[in-house]
């Protein structure tokens, strides 16, 4: 009976073990917030904090949205605010994502809903990063303000 249960658990540990090998990179951190009303507003600048130990790794940096399929763009600009441990300034990066072409959205879909993770940028390529507490914010710089039908926004850090 021992061995059927040690045998057992095995089968269950081995997909993790394999998952976790088979991906290639460490995930590190992602959050998102949901808009409020599902309107964002460019006043709405959710922030993020991640605490980076490793300096020796290059990390890449993603945004993840996810809308409905009645967002009325096949773009969104942002902002992209990174401030770093001991920084009195927050640097602000301006990027055009791109959410579509004319024939598709570009993300993965479920129903109405698609959500993309869309890679901005490295942290720690052209030189070591400091170990500290990073806190990056998104902003919305669309004309359109409020921004229709996006659900969530948020980070995913991951070492590369």
């Amino acid at each position: 009976m021992k061995k059927i249960r040690l045998f057992s658990l095995m089968l269950l540990a081995f997909p993790l073990v394999f998952l976790n090998q088979a991906c290639g990179h460490i995930e590190l951190f992602e959050k998102t917030v949901s808009i409020p009303g599902h309107a964002w507003s460019s006043d709405f600048k959710p922030e993020f904090e991640i605490e980076i130990s490793d300096s020796t790794s290059v990390y890449k940096l993603f945004v993840v949205l996810r809308h409905t399929e009645k967002y009325r763009f096949n773009n969104l600009f942002i902002n992209l605010g990174i401030k770093g441990p001991g920084q009195d300034s927050t640097l602000i990066l301006r990027h055009e994502l791109q959410l579509a072409t004319n024939e598709r959205w570009l993300g993965n879909g479920i129903n109405d809903v698609y959500e993309h993770r869309i890679p901005v940028g490295l942290l720690g390529d052209t030189k070591a990063i400091t170990p500290g507490k990073y806190t990056f914010s998104l902003q919305q710089i669309m004309r359109e303000d409020p921004l229709e039908n996006i659900l969530d926004a948020g980070i995913r850090v991951e070492k590369k």
